[in-house]
């Protein structure tokens, strides 16, 4: 028996077994689907394009069909290791845009604006330029600036102060605007996962188990309360008990599939699968949003960007012996260097696009060997067109009531038409951006779009082949008080007991950045009030004893 069981080891799942067995009082149970994280390739930065091959560290989940994408499947990794998707991602650490926070907390959050989770940010981080208004010291996350940028970003930069852009080297200051390198979950050349930040340095602690590929099928209930997690281990069923609480942490498309395997969730999605409904939710799996992204691509005439050609076999040699020996130089880049937010219309409050450049030539993710060869072969560079604010929603379903199935993803990716007109406004700022003086000793042909896609129609045309996810689904177990959210603001389960869902899921709205850094401080605040609760309850018990 434990007090807590945490489902699913991600970037939540590591912070709140590290906040919660803090108090040795507290026995707290973490179960992993995926096995240790091990993998040299997830501390190294630039393993990025093994882990997306991987079978063992990578879930390789694929949406359904997408009508407004010519009818193609979208190839979805999430990580499936100690640190989730933290130890697999491009180790970008933005927080999003403070209106973000502003608007949960319009939306009847209490607690959950900006001025509230600020410090919550600070708490998390060790900030390694140094502490300050809005960064931390002395936290768990380390967050430092690239140890060493290819000279392409700097290329691009100027490009972007050429085309208009306002310089910004910290998207998580005062200003959430403009371009500039990305801050990065690294430390000393190394990727710095939530896991090897948080969880690493606790496994020891004797009040904590963790238990991985153990891989979840069932919450139980007694009643209307979480009594404990049945889970699949070597072939066998165990179950893990909680006398206090069980929180899911699996993420945007686990923990609502958890739920709706439990019998808590949509009735006819249920009943469409056999599975008997305990506790009707119908927002549980809906209100998916996901940030959608497609890549310009350009050839590049001087052999200087990530890539591999004949001419500089010798100087990938010297780039791997430099890694090994001092954690420098290409192998400790993040991929995507250089960004930022811009608006698409100046009359916009908040920025709506996204850009992540990259030194390389990319395609398809990486995700087979063919991806692979054709993203690293060549010179080149790369850069990404998001949308930030996107309009479509999608769900997360059961293809059926078997657990270790894959749930159905429907992101309806792009069924807003404003979705579409952002992204055609986007990849013209974009060849903008790429079109100015400070590239012209660099560029070759540009492969994507390519020189033949100039109109409107032309783009939607190429936006419709080629975007892609840039890995951000959130809000499928949506925090709020409306008929359709699936928590309230402290992330209990609405009408249950003993139940959280403590992870990407519960946002209301995307927020306007990689969600990695906004996931981490939604767990640390779920432990703050799972912590403060229970203090609260042992005050009530002495209280009563006493009054006895």
């Amino acid at each position: 028996m434990y007090d807590y069981v945490i489902v699913g080891a991600g970037s939540a799942g590591c912070v709140l077994a590290n906040r919660l067995s803090a108090d040795p009082a507290i026995r707290v149970c973490l179960l992993e689907a995926g096995p240790r994280d091990s993998s040299p390739f997830i501390r190294m930065p630039i393993g990025i394009l093994f882990l997306m091959m991987s079978k063992t560290l990578n879930w390789r989940y694929h949406t359904e069909p997408q009508a407004q994408l010519n009818g193609r499947r979208l190839f979805w990794p999430r990580g499936k290791t100690l640190g989730g998707s933290s130890s697999s991602n491009a180790m970008i650490y933005t927080r999003g845009h403070r209106s973000d926070y502003d608007h949960w907390a319009a939306l009847g959050n209490r607690g959950w604006s900006y001025a509230d989770l600020l410090p919550v940010f600070k708490r998390a981080q060790h900030h390694e330029p140094g502490a300050d208004a809005y960064h931390g010291s002395g936290g768990p996350l380390n967050v430092c600036a690239q140890r060493s940028p290819n000279p392409l970003t700097q290329v691009f930069l100027d490009a972007g102060k050429a085309a208009g852009y306002a310089a910004n080297d910290d998207f998580n200051g005062a200003s959430q605007e403009g371009l500039g390198r990305y801050h990065l979950t690294q430390k000393n050349g190394e990727r710095w996962s939530v896991a090897r930040g948080y969880l690493h340095p606790v496994l020891k602690r004797p009040n904590l188990t963790v238990i991985t590929g153990a891989h979840a099928t069932r919450i139980l209930l007694d009643g209307r309360r979480a009594r404990g997690v049945a889970y699949l281990k070597d072939g066998k069923q165990h179950e893990a008990l909680a006398g206090a609480e069980v929180i899911l942490s699996g993420g945007a498309i686990n923990s609502p599939q958890l739920l709706m395997l439990s019998g808590i969730g949509p009735e006819k999605e249920l009943a469409r699968h056999g599975i008997p409904l305990l506790h009707a939710l119908p927002g549980v799996g809906e209100n998916l949003q996901d940030h959608l992204d497609v890549l310009l691509v350009q050839k590049s005439t001087q052999h200087i960007s990530l890539g591999i050609s004949w001419r500089n076999l010798l100087a990938q040699a010297a780039h791997t012996l430099n890694y090994l020996l001092r954690r420098s130089g290409p192998f400790t880049t993040n991929s995507a260097e250089g960004g930022g937010f811009v608006k698409s219309r100046p009359e916009l409050a908040v920025p709506d696009l996204q850009f992540h450049f990259t030194p390389a030539t990319l395609d398809g993710h990486g995700r087979t060997l063919a991806h692979a060869r054709a993203t690293m072969l060549g010179h080149g560079y790369s850069l990404h067109v998001c949308d930030l604010r996107p309009r479509s929603r999608g769900r997360i379903g059961l293809h059926s009531a078997d657990p270790l199935a894959h749930a159905l993803i429907e992101p309806n990716y792009l069924s807003h038409p404003d979705d579409m007109d952002t992204m055609v406004r986007g990849v013209k700022a974009a060849r903008a951006i790429l079109a100015q003086p400070a590239f012209d000793p660099y560029r070759g042909t540009e492969l994507h779009p390519g020189p033949q896609v100039q109109s409107d129609d032309e783009i939607r045309d190429f936006i419709r082949r080629k975007a892609e996810t840039i890995y951000h689904p959130v809000g499928t177990c949506k925090m709020g008080r409306d008929a359709m959210a699936v928590v309230d603001d402290t992330l209990a389960v609405h009408g249950l007991q003993g139940l959280r869902v403590a992870d990407a899921s519960i946002m209301p709205t995307l927020i306007g950045g990689n969600t990695n850094a906004p996931t981490v401080a939604i767990a640390e605040k779920a432990a703050d009030m799972i912590l403060a609760a229970r203090a609260a309850a042992s005050a009530d018990t002495l209280e009563k004893h006493l009054a006895d």
